[in-house]
């Protein structure tokens, strides 16, 4: 006796009770033969049961697989089925330009599954029309990387815990977003009623700045104000606190760290105190330096760039220039608080309030 279930879509018929010879995730048309209990049961494989049950939760149909398991015979056993014919991808959603960010969290722990079910994947978004499709891979899945990238994704960024890889699916140029272009550096030109600079001596340096006295500098963080930035990294160095002024001016340049361009902000900083704490991994020595002293080195006076930022802080300082303050306000576009830089000069003062 045959015993067979029709799928209601079309004539096919539907395996069930057991997997075919040889599983695959891949989808076939191959048809399986297997008795069980003197009945004859036909089946066409889609997705066979080789995966562990946490491979199978990492797959993402339109319907849960959980909820369809078909029984048979009153023995609880069942296999993944829809009538609908949905293929089986990878759990992901869809961002707001039409393309895919498929979930880091919920991906096949085996390579071969992953590969099987990432090519499925790809070829039902490029169906639906989908655009980009972004995978992010942790530090401890990086087996995963030479897969993606056999597939045809290509690497976006990387940071300490994970790469990024994306995949373009249209015809034509890519479209996405290219990685992060600059770094972002500051420098805090500090001085007291004394009329003295804050400098340093760093520890690391070239040849070509050893044992010169230069105003503090360092990198912003993830997420740090620029405001902000620059008087960490004041206390960092030099253990002074301070209290930001205002951006004086900044440096744009190509080609620097690992071909990145790079933007360099000159903050003016008022002391809050006066007794300096070298951070000794870091930085040589530091100092309070008178100005004149300061700007009489030969390195300050042979560097353009270097010569200009001092005349324009002794500008700022004679109240013949300002600078841009920080505002914060609240943009519409994204709804959150952003910080603009930009002076405003009052109708009955037009010189620059000092520090």
């Amino acid at each position: 006796m045959e015993h067979k279930l029709f799928d209601s879509w079309n004539s096919e018929v539907l395996f069930l009770r057991k997997p075919c010879l040889k599983p695959s995730l891949r989808f076939f048309k191959t048809l399986c033969f297997h008795s069980a209990k003197g009945f004859m049961l036909k089946a066409s494989c889609s997705i066979t049961s080789t995966s562990s049950e946490e491979e199978i939760d990492a797959v993402s149909p339109k319907k849960s697989l959980g909820n369809s398991f078909s029984k048979l015979n009153g023995n609880g056993f069942g296999y993944p089925w829809s009538s609908s014919r949905k293929t089986y991808s990878l759990d992901a959603f869809e961002d707001e330009y039409g393309g895919i960010v498929i979930n880091s969290e919920k991906l096949p722990r085996n390579a071969n599954a992953f590969a099987s079910i990432l090519h499925v994947s790809l070829s039902q978004w490029k169906l639906e029309g989908k655009k980009g499709v972004w995978l992010k891979l942790p530090l401890q899945r990086s087996e995963l990387v030479p897969v993606a990238v056999k597939e045809g994704f290509k690497y976006h960024h990387a940071e300490e815990s994970y790469v990024m890889l994306t995949y373009w699916i249209p015809d034509g140029p890519c479209m996405l977003p290219a990685n992060a272009s600059h770094q972002v550096g500051v420098g805090g030109f500090v001085i007291n009623e004394k009329n003295e600079v804050l400098v340093v001596q760093e520890k690391y340096c070239c040849s070509a700045t050893e044992g010169v006295w230069k105003l503090p500098t360092g990198f912003i963080l993830e997420s740090e104000e620029i405001f902000s930035g620059v008087v960490r990294e004041v206390k960092e160095e030099t253990g002074i606190d301070t209290e930001f002024v205002e951006v004086i001016a900044f440096r744009h340049v190509h080609h620097v760290a690992f071909e990145k361009s790079d933007l360099f902000f000159i903050c003016m900083l008022k002391p809050s105190s006066s007794q300096i704490q070298v951070d000794e991994q870091e930085i040589q020595a530091a100092k309070w330096m008178p100005l004149t002293e300061f700007i009489e080195q030969p390195f300050i006076q042979e560097d353009n760039m270097f010569k200009k930022i001092i005349d324009i802080c002794i500008a700022r300082l004679g109240k013949r220039y300002c600078g841009l303050q920080a505002h914060h306000l609240v943009s519409k576009f994204d709804g959150r608080i952003s910080s603009l830089y930009y002076n405003v000069v009052e109708p009955e003062d037009f010189t620059c309030q000092g520090i």
